[in-house]
């Protein structure tokens, strides 16, 4: 147990290590991305606050990466001190050895999906609303609930919240809608319920509406005016809909089950987020797959030469992999293949694949 806990101490320092260097040239790119886009916007302590909110995510999506580096480092440095070669000298074998960083693999996996998952997705919905604040002045939200949609919509003329029955997909057309327009100063001064609004540039565009002004001293009824079409004003884009609507990464997979129930309830197509939900549950198994594969390449005694070689089609092997994933999430979300399939057969099919290439390297 004491060289299975050495190991896996190891490996989880390396592991750290490498995740340290990724943040830190992440962090520098955003830093010089953020300043070339909003430097004549913002302060610069305002970027980095955009900086440390996106970080979380651009780590997220190259964990793979740092696992398979992590595990390429372990072993090359195991086998340059000669400790693989005595963990085998005393009747060890390799897949013995490999067993400790497997299951830290998956333990860490585990982690990420579980706790920081959630924080990656409260991290960039956060950095959306907060880029959108600094450019525009407001934010615009977006949820789904028992009762419909409601979108929070924010411009010079005051906040807007709408709630709509249903909608189409994309979310660009509400179906039932009722309208409540605040005035700057924060009361309410407009209620308008409408069959139907459709988002065109720069607007809602409402149809059969009739609107009631709510300022103090007026009778809403005597005052009541019907439009068959009314357009009202709005900073919303069909982009940043989809954005806030269809990304299922921010939605913490805690939350999205009922995410997931509550867009199917309103006749909206669940399948991106479905795929996704069955994709991190995969996480950790992929995340197995990966140090797999950088074993199976680095395992070897350092006295056979070819290490360069190793690494770079261990690399490139797991990128490989990593595109397949994601051409299977591709598929899953345009519906030819099934949430589960999509999500579980290309981990699974790498876990094997892996699995066999370790086989060959130590029994040939």
């Amino acid at each position: 147990m004491k060289l299975h806990y050495y190991f896996a101490r190891r490996f989880m320092t390396i592991f750290f290590s490498i995740l340290g260097v990724f943040g830190l040239f992440q962090a520098l790119l955003d830093l010089i991305d953020e300043m070339r886009r909003l430097g004549d916007e913002l302060e610069f302590g305002q970027i980095l606050l955009l900086v440390f909110l996106k970080l979380p995510e651009g780590l997220y999506e190259v964990l793979p990466l740092v696992m398979i580096l992590a595990t390429v480092g372990l072993f090359i440095g195991l086998a340059r001190s000669s400790e693989l070669v005595a963990t085998r000298a005393v009747g060890r074998s390799g897949l013995t050895a490999l067993m400790s960083p497997v299951l830290t693999a998956f333990a860490i996996g585990v982690f990420i999906v579980a706790v920081i998952n959630p924080i990656v997705a409260a991290t960039s919905k956060r950095y959306a609303d907060l880029r959108e604040s600094f450019q525009s002045g407001n934010t615009s939200t977006l949820s789904l609930g028992a009762e419909g949609l409601w979108l929070r919509q924010g411009g010079e003329d005051g906040q807007s919240v709408i709630r709509a029955s249903s909608a189409n997909p994309e979310a660009t057309e509400l179906y039932d809608v009722s309208i409540v327009q605040y005035a700057p100063n924060g009361g309410p001064d407009l209620r308008i319920q409408a069959e139907k609004a459709e988002l065109i540039d720069g607007a809602w565009r409402l149809t059969n509406a009739k609107a009631w002004p709510l300022s103090p001293g007026l009778n809403p009824e005597l005052g009541a005016k019907v439009h068959a079409t009314y357009d009202l004003p709005s900073t919303l884009t069909r982009d940043s809909i989809r954005d806030r609507f269809g990304r299922p990464s921010a939605v913490p997979i805690w939350a999205l089950p009922n995410f997931i129930e509550g867009l199917e309830d309103a006749g909206f197509s669940a399948r991106r987020h479905a795929v996704w939900y069955n994709m991190e549950l995969a996480r950790p198994l992929f995340l197995v797959a990966m140090v797999l594969i950088g074993a199976a390449f680095t395992m070897q005694p350092t006295r056979l030469g070819r290490t360069g070689p190793a690494v770079l089609w261990a690399v490139l092997l797991g990128f490989g992999l990593y595109y397949v994933r994601s051409f299977a999430q591709i598929m899953g979300e345009n519906g030819q293949l099934g949430p589960i399939i999509a999500a579980w057969v290309p981990p699974t099919a790498s876990v094997l694949l892996a699995l066999g290439l370790v086989l060959h390297m130590e029994d040939g």
